[in-house]
C-alpha cells in the first residue's frame, strides 16, 4: 500500500492555504510555498494572511511556510495550486530545482492554456517525469476552511495512487471520490468558469431566476458537448467536477467568476472587474481558451460564443443575451443535447 506523508503545497493563495490546512489534519509535515519571501514571513509570523479564506482559522504548527522551493523537493505529495497562467513557469521551476521523481504531483488548478489548449496536467507532464493527477470539484475554500461538509474528486490513471491521495487528504468533513477520467475532470472544472461569468451577467442585469437556471442548464449541455469532443466521459460531466462545480460557482457568494459577470453587466470593464476582486478569476482567461477549443472541435456553443463576445469583443451584455433568445428554435432540439 502506498503511503504519502510529507506534503508540499505550491502556491499560498486562498485555495492553496486551505489545502495546506486540510493536509495538516493528519499531523504529518506540510510545507506551504509562496514565491514571495515577504508573504512567507508574514504567514510564518502571524499564521494567517490576506489570502487565507477564513482569517479566524490559523495555520497549525505542522504547516511550515517558506519561499525556498528546495524545502518542497522531497515531499511525497506535491499539490500545485497556482494561477493557470503561471503553471508553465512553476512546472519549469520544479524541474530545474530537482523535484524528486518519486513525488506524486496533484494539479489543483482549473484552467486551459490559451493557444496550446493544454490542460494543466499536460503542462506538468511536459516538464516532470512524475505521476501527475488532478483535483477538481465544488470546493470553495471558505467552506472547507470552516469544516463544512465538502466533497471533491481526485483523478489518476493508477487506482492505487488515487487511493493513497484520498487517504492523505480526506477528513471527516472533506470526502474525496476518485476517477480515472482526467480529461473530463479538467475540462469540466475549466469550462464551468465561463458559465459562472454568464450567470453573474444574468444577476447583474436583473434577469431573474428563470434566465439564470436556463444559463446553467444549457451551459452543462455545452460543457458536455465540448468535453466529449476532446475525449471526456459523459458521466464525469454529470458528477462533482462537472455539474457539481458548475452549480457552486454559478450560485455561491464566494464565486469570483460570478462577481466578475455581475460587475461587467453593471458597466465595469473586464479589467476593472478583475482588479476590484484583488484575486484571480480563472473564467476570464478560460473563456478565451474554451472558445478556441470549441472552434477547433467545431462544437456548437452559443453561450460560450456570447460570453467570449462580451469579454473580448466589447459586446454589450444585454445584446449578447438577447442574441441567445433570438436564435432559431430548431437549433435547440432536446435530442441534440
Amino acid at each position: 500500500m502506498i503511503t504519502l506523508r510529507k506534503t508540499a503545497v505550491i502556491g499560498a493563495g486562498s485555495w492553496g492555504s486551505v489545502l495546506a490546512l486540510a493536509a495538516s489534519f493528519s499531523g504529518d509535515e506540510v510545507v506551504l510555498w509562496t514565491r514571495s519571501a515577504e508573504q512567507a514571513r508574514t504567514l510564518a509570523d502571524t499564521r494567517m494572511g490576506m489570502h487565507i479564506a477564513c482569517p479566524d482559522h490559523l495555520l497549525p504548527d505542522n504547516v511550515k511556510v517558506t519561499a525556498d522551493l528546495r524545502e518542497t523537493l522531497d515531499a511525497d505529495l506535491v499539490l500545485v495550486v497556482v494561477p493557470s497562467v503561471a503553471m508553465r513557469s512553476v512546472a519549469a521551476m520544479l524541474r530545474d530545482a530537482g523535484l524528486s521523481e518519486k513525488s506524486v504531483v496533484l494539479s489543483c488548478t482549473k484552467g486551459i492554456e490559451k493557444d496550446s489548449l493544454l490542460r494543466m496536467s499536460e503542462i506538468l507532464r511536459e516538464y516532470l517525469p512524475n505521476t501527475v493527477g488532478v483535483l477538481s470539484g465544488p470546493n470553495h475554500a471558505e467552506d472547507i476552511c470552516l469544516g463544512l461538509p465538502s466533497a471533491t474528486l481526485v483523478g489518476f490513471e493508477e487506482e492505487e495512487i488515487s487511493a493513497a491521495v484520498q487517504r492523505r487528504l480526506a477528513s471527516p468533513s472533506f470526502r474525496i471520490y476518485s476517477s480515472s477520467d482526467l480529461v473530463g475532470m479538467e475540462l469540466g472544472g475549466s469550462i464551468k468558469n465561463v458559465f459562472a461569468i454568464g450567470a453573474g451577467i444574468c444577476d447583474g442585469l436583473g434577469l431573474g431566476d428563470n434566465a439564470k437556471a436556463a444559463m446553467v442548464t444549457r451551459g452543462l449541455a455545452e460543457m458536455t458537448r465540448i468535453g466529449l469532443a476532446y475525449g471526456g466521459k459523459a458521466e464525469t460531466f454529470m458528477g462533482l467536477s462537472g455539474m457539481g462545480d458548475l452549480i457552486v460557482t454559478c450560485y455561491s457568494k464566494h464565486s469570483r467568476n460570478l462577481q466578475v459577470g455581475r460587475l461587467v453587466a453593471e458597466g465595469k470593464s473586464v479589467e476593472e472587474a478583475v482588479a476590484s476582486l484583488g484575486m484571480v478569476a480563472e473564467g476570464v482567461p478560460n473563456t478565451l481558451s474554451i472558445y478556441q477549443m470549441s472552434r477547433k472541435a467545431n462544437a456548437r456553443t452559443p453561450i460560450v460564443d456570447v460570453i467570449y463576445g462580451i469579454l473580448y469583443e466589447g459586446k454589450y451584455p444585454l445584446c449578447g443575451l438577447q442574441e441567445l433568445m433570438d436564435r432559431a428554435l430548431c437549433a435547440e432540439r432536446i435530442a441534440d443535447n
